[in-house]
């Protein structure tokens, strides 16, 4: 299976002048999107709660979180954001990929937009 990535803006819902841009690896895998946490400190995000993830290995790990603004594709949309390590590359996880109606096509890696954001 191939790699993608999209240019993803975050914005302070708060304070919607600032904002971050990264390219994001897709992660249909990944219930959350993961942000370098120095990147979030910087617009103004701080941690709202802590939530439990498992990660690849099995193994758990308790990391902060908040909610942003995120847009892509010509689509925003409100995500939870995990602070990540400051050296984490960035990932955008299948909630704000399903909320705007865009999934990964599987034979190409490419992102695809469908036709309705599925409701059921």
């Amino acid at each position: 299976m191939g790699v993608t990535h999209v240019t993803v803006t975050v914005r302070n819902p708060a304070e919607p002048q600032k904002t971050w841009e990264g390219l994001f690896l897709v992660d249909t895998g990944a219930v959350d999107c993961l942000v370098p946490g120095n990147r979030l400190r910087e617009i103004g995000l701080v941690p709202r709660s802590q939530r439990v993830y498992e990660l690849a290995d099995g193994s758990e790990i308790k990391m902060d979180i908040t909610t942003a603004e995120i847009e892509f594709m010509g689509e925003l949309v409100g995500s939870t954001i995990i602070f990540g390590p400051d050296d984490a590359e960035p990932i955008l996880g299948v909630t704000a990929l399903e909320s705007v109606g865009i999934e990964v096509d599987p034979r190409s890696q490419r992102l695809k937009r469908l036709p309705a954001v599925r409701l059921k």
